[in-house]
This record gives C-alpha cells, sequence and structure tokens, in this order.
C-alpha cells in the first residue's frame, strides 16, 4: 500500500473535539487505501505550559531533563489520537520516538535526525496496522535519552518520515488554508497560491511567513518530497490547500509569486570602522559567539578619514537584526572593542524597522523587477534604508510604521491578487 504522511499541529489537536475532527480525516485516508503515518504536536498551550514548569522548579536546569518534560505533551496527544482511532475501528498504534527509534544527534532542544529506520512502523503495518501516531518533535540520542527539535520540530519529523518511507505525500495540517500571496489580515486582496516551490516557500518561510518551518523545508526540497499544506478546521479533498513542489511541476507563475515581512527587525550601524582585510569577521565572528542572528549587511565609505596618514581607511558596517537581540549585539560589539579586536567611533541602534521582501522563481528570468519595487515604494513614500537580494528575492528595511502600506502596495504593484493566467 502507499504511504501517506499526515501532520496536526497544536491548533488542531487543541481538545478531544479537535482530536475527533482530526480522526475522521486520517480514516477518510485509510478508506482511500493508504497505510497512514501521522505526526502530532502537543495540545495547543501544553508546551508553553511545560516549559514554564521547568523555569518555574529551576532557574538552571539540566537540558536533559528539560527535554524529556517538554517531550511529554506530544505523547499524550498521540495516545489520545490512536485511543480516538480505535473507537472508530481503525487499526491505531502511537509511537513515541524512542520506539520508532527516531535516531537523533545529542544537541538538547535542538537536535537534528541522524536516521529514522523503518522496521518496526512497518512491521506493525504487515500485521494489519493502518495507522501509526507519531509523537513530533523529539528523538532520542546515542546515549539513550530524549531529545526535542526545537520550535517547529514537528513539520520536520513530518518531512523526515515522508523521506524515509518514501511517502506519496506529505500533508501538513495547520490553522490556514494554504499559502498566500501576503498575509491576508494586511490585504485583503491576498490569493492563496495552488501550487510553489520549494525554493519561494524557503525563501517566505526564512523571511517571516509562519506557514511553514524553514527545516521543513529545507529537508522536503533535498529529498523532493512533496509537501501540501491545508486546514484542519475545513472539508479537504484532493486539490485543496496549496503544494510544495518542484518548479518543474508548476506549468505557470508569476514573476513574484509573494510578499513577505517581518515587523520586528532592528538596524545596527557600526560608524567609523577601519576598513582593512578581516574586519568583517572580526565584526560579524562575535556577533555569531553571540546567538545574533545578522540577516541584512551593507558596508559604505565613511564621511570621516581613519586619520592624516591613512585617508579614506574607514568604513560604516550596517548590520540588522531581530529586535530582541539588540542587546546582545550591542554587548558583543562593546566586548571586541574593548578586547581590541576592533575599534569604532559610535554604535547607533534604529529599533523602528520592518522588513519587506517579494519574493518569486521567475525573477531568475526577468530584468526590472528592484526597479519596478523601488519606483512602486517611492511614490508612496516610503523611504528604503538598506537593500538586499539574492536570485529570487529582493529585501529592504523601511520604517515599521510603514509596514502596512509597503505591502499592500506591492502586492498591488506585481498583480499578485490576480490568477497567473490573468497577467
Amino acid at each position: 500500500m502507499p504511504t501517506l504522511v499526515m501532520k496536526f499541529g497544536g491548533t488542531s489537536v487543541a481538545n478531544l473535539e479537535r482530536i475527533a475532527n482530526v480522526a475522521e480525516k486520517i480514516s477518510r485516508e485509510v478508506e482511500r487505501g493508504y497505510n497512514v503515518i501521522v505526526i502530532v504536536s502537543a495540545m495547543s498551550g501544553k508546551t508553553n505550559e511545560l516549559i514554564g514548569w521547568v523555569n518555574d522548579t529551576s532557574d538552571i536546569y539540566d537540558a536533559r531533563e528539560y527535554d524529556a518534560v517538554v517531550a511529554s505533551g506530544e505523547n499524550v496527544t498521540a495516545g489520545l489520537m490512536a485511543l480516538r482511532l480505535q473507537e472508530m475501528g481503525v487499526s491505531a498504534r502511537s509511537w513515541q520516538g524512542w520506539q520508532v527509534p527516531i535516531n537523533t544527534t545529542s544537541a538538547h532542544s535542538a537536535a537534528r535526525f541522524v536516521s529514522i529506520p523503518r522496521d518496526n512502523i512497518e512491521a506493525k503495518f504487515a500485521e494489519g496496522f493502518r495507522v501509526a501516531v507519531v509523537a513530533g518533535f523529539q528523538g532520542v540520542s546515542p546515549e539513550g535519552r530524549i531529545t526535542t527539535l526545537g520550535r517547529g520540530g514537528s513539520d520536520t519529523t513530518a518531512v523526515a518520515f515522508a523521506a524515509a518511507f518514501e511517502a506519496e505525500r506529505c500533508d501538513i495540517y495547520t490553522d490556514v488554508d494554504g499559502v498566500y500571496t501576503t498575509d491576508p489580515r494586511i490585504t485583503a486582496k491576498a490569493r492563496k497560491l495552488d501550487k510553489i516551490s520549494y525554493e519561494e516557500m524557503l525563501e517566505l518561510a526564512s523571511l517571516g511567513a509562519k506557514v511553514l518551518q524553514t527545516r521543513s523545508v529545507e529537508l522536503a526540497m533535498r529529498y523532493g518530497v512533496r509537501l501540501r499544506v491545508l486546514s484542519s478546521f475545513d472539508e479537504t479533498d484532493e486539490t485543496s490547500g496549496t503544494m510544495v513542489c518542484d518548479e518543474e511541476e508548476i506549468m505557470e507563475s508569476k514573476v513574484v509569486s509573494g510578499i513577505a515581512f517581518s515587523r520586528d527587525e532592528a538596524k545596527v550601524t557600526l560608524v567609523t570602522v577601519e576598513d582593512r582585510p578581516g574586519i568583517a569577521a572580526a565584526i560579524f565572528g562575535p556577533l555569531a559567539d553571540a546567538g545574533v542572528n545578522v540577516d541584512m549587511i551593507v558596508q559604505n565609505i565613511s564621511e570621516k578619514d581613519y586619520d592624516e596618514v591613512h585617508p579614506g581607511a574607514v568604513t560604516d558596517m550596517t548590520f540588522s537584526c531581530p529586535i530582541d537581540q539588540i542587546n546582545r549585539a550591542r554587548k558583543a560589539m562593546e566586548n571586541a572593542k574593548a578586547a581590541g579586536s576592533i575599534n569604532y567611533e559610535n554604535l547607533i541602534v534604529d529599533a523602528d524597522v520592518s522588513k519587506v521582501s517579494v519574493v518569486g522563481i521567475g525573477m531568475r528570468s526577468h530584468t526590472g523587477v528592484a526597479a519596478k519595487m523601488f519606483r512602486a515604494l517611492a511614490a508612496e513614500g516610503v523611504n528604503i534604508k538598506v537593500i538586499s537580494t539574492s536570485e529570487i528575492k529582493i529585501s529592504v528595511l523601511i520604517d515599521r510604521k510603514y509596514i502596512e502600506l509597503a505591502v499592500q502596495t506591492l502586492h498591488d504593484e506585481f498583480d499578485l491578487g490576480a490568477p497567473a493566467d490573468d497577467v
């Protein structure tokens, strides 16, 4: 029989009524002839509750025990789901990470997959079981301890199982009915995409779109897993949701497929840094060591000279990072300056900026996208502070107060409210 992987997030299994709703969807796939591997998250809010209990118990906790506690939320969901399916007459069994086993590294709370052997689950399928309900977000280390994969780990678990079992498809059920051209809460013209390429989805996920976790898209692209994003709360069929697949499967796509944005960004500028070989490493090495997620980087000639002997041998270095990492970034730069590895005149922080990005594989073969984007923003009086580009993406930093205006403007400018056939 073909294998289908289905993943259900926390809101989809938030209570017993929703678990029963999900069980009906699983049962229908069994009736269609699939052996089904179901990946479940903890019930909505439970993981945060468990983390709170750990923090209340110990200020400095053992990471191994943290994982043992936090992973228990998924175990409860898996057991309840299997029980519900059994009540419906569907032969199902729940699996915790160590029982599969889902072999991972020993990096507790940030583990990576090593292998997922098929033998145990396939043996149950051979016995007549039709559904394996697997606790997502967790695995087992080489030392035999429970590990967790970090936030969004259940998405990654689902894709990893689809790859390991050569599943026909991996369906990610969530609280939205697919991937949209932008956030529908920003513009009512946002349109659900029928298909989107792995690369576009990866860019959108990394740029702030919350539909799929970035690691899961990376894994799907690497192993060619066909992903489908759809809603747990709607009636669905084979045409529902958005398919994430190879660009070869997409008959026709627009130059730009979507507009992504991230509200909570900050811009940091080091003024009058010595312009010499190795200065970038001296700046961004300490930032990486401090766990600062640097995104956009711009280096420009400073208005000031370094000294009378070396005129013009200075630069200003600007980078962006999440706003909640500003204090970490500031301290890393101050420590590097105190250690003598870098020197700068001033450190300027602008904590009132946001990032807006246009994404599309069509940008590879079409020119003028950047000019069109910049003209549209300029016409609305939106000033661009920093620009960053890749083969299929253009990102800009702007004042946060203009974020909704910028998204709506670009969505209209690139005709994203209309189907591809109409353009």
